[in-house]
């Protein structure tokens, strides 16, 4: 096994995603952090390499095809090869509505960023992964997406649909991709003190982003369509 992964994480600017760009690194992968905004990104690298960490930093919009097509032929140019997806970019637009008022622009949006951006990415990814005979596909989700309770309740209804559809979806591509060493899974950071969960959550950064890069360097053997929180698979 080569000493060093090719890792691209998605919404690697701040959060978790930059928490795994952070841990990866330490571990001696080759971190590509991507962003949306180029400023915001290049400030994400900059603030890694103040800690001795050598990030590369490349602009993606996952809602963009051109963006995805510009970065695929970046990792195939400069990279040459792509072990590692951390599909971690995402929105939460839903404010206080229910699917009885949500707007159709936000609806869309959501579906747009948090699930199509994630399957176009990992079908970009994936030819040099099956070229190279490896490859770790981890999807970021929720608990506010799981099955067994947590989609009985109505708030945030983009967000949560689109992270279940993610659940979904990486059962389908696990599927699809099952004997080619290609592992694809899922992960709950649980609720994480981030811009987005907010400064009253129980969980650090830290912990949200374990069990992601966890899965991001698995075994050849090791699991693949599972669905994960605190490295132990938990119900869908």
């Amino acid at each position: 096994m080569p000493s060093q992964r090719i890792a691209v994480v998605t919404g690697g600017n701040r959060g978790i995603g930059l928490e795994i760009c952070r841990q990866l690194a330490k571990l001696g992968n080759q971190v590509v952090l991507t962003a949306r905004d180029a400023a915001k990104g290049r400030a994400a690298r900059d603030k890694l390499a103040e800690s001795g960490l050598d990030v590369i930093f490349h602009p993606l919009d996952v809602a963009s095809d051109a963006s995805i097509a510009d970065f695929q032929r970046y990792a195939e140019k400069e990279l040459g090869q792509w072990d590692i997806l951390i599909n971690n970019a995402a929105v939460y637009l839903d404010g206080a509505k229910s699917s009885l008022d949500i707007d159709a622009a936000t609806f869309r949006r959501t579906i747009e960023v948090n699930l199509t951006g994630v399957l176009l990415l990992s079908q970009a990814a994936i030819p040099s992964m099956r070229k190279h005979g490896y490859g770790r596909i981890v999807n970021v989700s929720t608990d506010m997406a799981a099955h067994d309770g947590a989609l009985s309740s109505g708030d945030y209804p983009s967000y949560r649909v689109s992270k279940a559809a993610l659940n979904a979806l990486t059962r389908v591509m696990a599927a699809d991709l099952r004997g080619t060493n290609i592992l694809v899974n899922a992960m709950s950071p649980g609720w994480v003190r981030t811009d987005m969960g907010g400064a009253g959550a129980p969980r650090s950064v830290e912990q949200g982003a374990d069990t992601a890069v966890w899965l991001a360097r698995l075994p050849d053997n090791g699991p693949s369509g599972g669905y994960f929180r605190d490295r132990k698979r938990i119900s869908w």
